[in-house]
């Protein structure tokens, strides 16, 4: 019983392998048969688009013409004769940007995490230094009001 389905399975794989190559010469005589003929190359349909509806016929517009073409010519010229008086102008669109605008504004994003982190940072280390140093801390916080001060007051005579 197993020996004729194994017949049965070989002459239909030689029935499905003769149909190929049926089909494959078939497919290759097609392609020579095209290439050899440009006659037939498939024809350009030409449509006429004027309207055949009597109510369509009536918005169509009127041929231009032939004297019309030069007072327009003329026109455009004088036109293009006169000089444009720009009123206002943008600078900002005219002055070409730095090579590294790109990276600054991908990178913004970044730094004002690393910002707060680094103030975080500084508050966390000040509060230990005060621990550390158990001095008072209204003294402390009076002495760093001064040292402010002073840097402002050195700032303004500079300026």
């Amino acid at each position: 019983m197993s020996e004729d389905k194994v017949g049965s399975l070989v002459e239909e794989a030689l029935k499905r392998k003769e149909r190929l190559q049926a089909l494959k010469k078939k497919n290759e005589e097609g392609k020579d048969a095209k290439a050899d003929s440009p006659s037939k190359l498939p024809m350009p349909k030409f449509r006429s688009y004027k309207p055949q509806d009597e109510s369509l016929k009536e918005k169509v517009l009127e041929d231009a013409k032939p004297g019309d073409v030069e007072t327009e010519v003329q026109d455009q010229l004088n036109a293009a004769k006169t000089k444009v008086v720009i009123e206002e102008l943008d600078i900002s669109n005219l002055a070409p940007r730095k090579p590294d605008w790109d990276l600054k504004r991908d990178v913004s994003k970044k730094l004002e995490k690393l910002e707060r982190r680094t103030q975080k940072a500084i508050a966390e280390l000040i509060r230990e230094r005060l621990k550390q140093d158990q001095h008072n801390l209204a003294t402390m916080v009076n002495m760093m009001m001064v040292n402010t001060i002073e840097k402002e007051e050195k700032n303004k005579t500079w300026q």
